[in-house]
């Protein structure tokens, strides 16, 4: 399998900046396992929004096979696990945008 992209939306940076280090840095192994197979993780409901759990948290991301690209949109705890899954699914338009203006980026 080809190698995908792994960016992180703004939502997920703003998220990602308020946990610790070590959190942080299991985040960047996670991305490295993503990036080699987009599809580990768990599904939700599609096989492209999917999540990976790191003790009481959940990260949520997007897969876009024809990008070859996964976006990072959300992390939650047990208690606004199901708020954050609903409030991604609301914008899954706004972060293909956002992650083709990315890309748009990286060929600049």
């Amino acid at each position: 399998m080809t190698n995908f992209k792994v960016y992180h939306s703004a939502r997920f940076n703003r998220e990602l900046s308020k946990l610790g280090v070590d959190f942080q840095r299991r985040v960047d192994k996670i991305e490295d396992e993503i990036s080699e197979n987009p599809y580990t993780g768990k599904p939700l409901n599609v096989k492209w929004f999917r999540e990976k759990r790191y003790g009481s948290h959940r990260i949520y991301y997007l897969v876009y096979e024809d990008l070859k690209s996964v976006i990072f949109v959300g992390i939650s705890d047990k208690d606004n696990q199901q708020q954050v899954i609903n409030t991604i699914r609301l914008l899954f338009s706004y972060f293909r945008e956002e992650i083709e203006k990315l890309l748009e980026k990286d060929f600049d």
